[in-house]
């Protein structure tokens, strides 16, 4: 067993702003610049098509399985079943989404990346084209269990290759992009489904993301290199234990201008000095374009694949990951528990809407999760970013959660205008709302609280953040399992006025003890020996 402390000496403080007049970035984690296939040093559009294709790939998953929510009305009365027996159709996904992180991310830690994404991207392909040709309930619903199977890999490796491609100051940003792909599927799949349905069939739908599937697996195939790389090296060269200075080679240069071609960056490491450039690192040759395709990157010589399925578990002790699971469990249950809700609302008397007017309550769902995506992402970067250069240029992970003052302001009063205006059939306005309000929270949260993680823990930043994904998807499933009776015998006011107290108490009782003890917490649990 290791602690953490034993593979970064940082405890996730770093000095971003050098101590100069100009007050220069400095890169975290630093690239080689002896080494052109280290991914950091990959051109930008590389870097794009690469990340985009994760998006893609996430965002399909749930394009397709939970954008069938609009259908499920007319899906209750085709294959006779009830509003709870429907339900299924995306409550079982969602477990299996979280469960099945447990097996994804220890395999692509040990084979790689790129291999599981290939298999996944495949995998989901085939079961939409199961989905489209289904002639009974079971199978359909097999057929999202099983996509949800080969789409939960990108639920931890996807924010684990940000980590790859992206630095620390870019990496908010980023993780917002990428859980707004994850939403928007949740959000534009039903908006779009809802009229696909109405004018042909649910089938339709299904097609639709068969084909879109496997364009983005032929992409993943001729496009995506792995993203794992080993850091150890860089490490051992560039460290010396001596005060910082500036890598002025040209090779870091190059690296550094691929990513910011409109300012000037100097990679610099907090704390260390540079050594004479080793021959061997000079030397490294560029991989061919078959090379870097290759399904097999090797394994790691130094731990079994046991070991790695084990691995991430003891990590729940750490405060982070606790803040984390919980905040984007109670963020996604709410959401998806509206989602759920809504066609039995809306298509319903007094409203009576068609399925295609429906879907249209996911346009503020959407705006709720751009705006939520913007918030958490890039105004949380640029707060972080302001406040290092207040603290000296050190930049301090907890900076990161103080603005989770808005989601939690706002997730609860959209949970009462939806309960609210459920109860007293009010105008559709206080649903569409409160849908919005409460889409805030999916993207705000889940983007600042995984980056504190990966900011906190980058060693093991793929099992934290495995956790995090498997914990917080059985806990929605937990509590959307029983969403439906729940909302039937206590009511839409008192369910919904609930849920909006235990957001806040959520968040309450996580991230004020965090924001206030972070850097002593990260102090004390960065000795604890949980690693595997």
């Amino acid at each position: 067993m290791h602690s953490l402390r034993d593979l970064d000496s940082t405890e996730g403080t770093v000095q971003l702003h050098a101590l100069t007049s100009d007050g220069h970035l400095i890169l975290h984690p630093t690239p080689n610049p002896h080494d052109p296939n280290d991914p950091l040093r990959w051109p930008r559009w590389k870097k794009h098509v690469c990340f985009g294709s994760v998006c893609a790939f996430t965002f399909l998953t749930n394009y397709a399985i939970g954008g069938l929510a609009p259908a499920f009305y007319g899906l209750s009365i085709e294959f006779n079943k009830t509003q709870t027996e429907t339900s299924a159709l995306i409550l079982w996904p969602i477990l299996v989404l979280g469960l099945f992180n447990f097996v994804w991310v220890p395999l692509a830690n040990y084979f790689g990346k790129r291999p599981v994404f290939v298999l996944a991207s495949l995998l989901l392909s085939v079961c939409y084209l199961w989905g489209a040709v289904a002639q009974s309930f079971k199978s359909l619903l097999w057929s999202n269990i099983i996509a949800a199977f080969a789409g939960s890999t990108t639920e931890a490796v996807g924010v684990a290759t940000v980590n790859d491609l992206y630095f620390l100051h870019q990496r908010g940003n980023m993780i917002s992009i990428y859980n707004l792909a994850i939403s928007g599927g949740n959000t534009i799949g039903p908006l779009i489904c809802g009229f696909i349905i109405t004018g042909t069939s649910w089938r339709v739908h299904k097609w639709i993301a068969f084909g879109l599937t496997f364009v983005n697996f032929v992409v993943v195939v001729l496009f995506c290199p792995e993203t794992r790389y080993d850091r150890s090296g860089v490490r051992s060269i560039d460290s010396r234990g001596g005060p910082a200075s500036s890598d002025t080679s040209p090779a870091a240069s190059s690296a550094a201008e691929a990513d910011h071609d409109s300012e000037k960056v100097h990679t610099t490491t907090a704390a260390t000095e540079r050594s004479e450039p080793s021959s061997t690192y000079d030397q490294l040759p560029k991989k061919s374009w078959r090379q870097q395709l290759s399904l097999y990157s090797g394994v790691p010589k130094d731990t079994s694949l046991v070991r790695l399925f084990i691995r991430p578990l003891p990590l729940i002790v750490y405060p982070a990951v606790i803040l984390s699971f919980l905040g984007y469990a109670v963020s996604l249950a709410w959401v998806v528990a509206i989602n759920i809700l809504n066609p039995f609302v809306l298509q319903a008397p007094p409203y009576n809407w068609a399925p295609s007017v429906n879907g249209l309550i996911n346009i503020t769902g959407l705006i709720g999760n751009v705006v939520g995506a913007w918030l958490g992402g890039w105004v949380v970067d640029k707060y972080s970013d302001w406040r290092s250069k207040k603290n000296g240029g050190v930049f301090e992970p907890e900076s990161r959660l103080h603005l989770l003052i808005i989601p939690a302001l706002i997730v609860p009063a959209g949970c009462l205008a939806f309960g609210y205006g459920v109860a007293y059939k009010l105008n559709w306005t206080a649903l569409f709302f409160g849908n919005g309000m409460v889409s805030v929270g999916l993207t705000f949260v889940p983007v600042a609280t995984m980056t504190y993680v990966s900011d906190c823990y980058l060693p093991i930043n793929a099992d934290a953040l495995e956790l995090v994904n498997g914990l917080k998807n059985i806990v929605a499933f937990g509590f959307l399992y029983g969403v439906i009776p729940w909302v039937t015998q206590a009511g839409y006011v008192d369910a919904y006025g609930t849920q909006a107290g235990v957001y806040v108490l959520v968040l309450l009782v996580t991230v004020v003890p965090i924001v206030v003890f972070g850097r002593k917490l990260r102090h004390i649990s960065a000795g604890w020996k949980v690693i595997l």
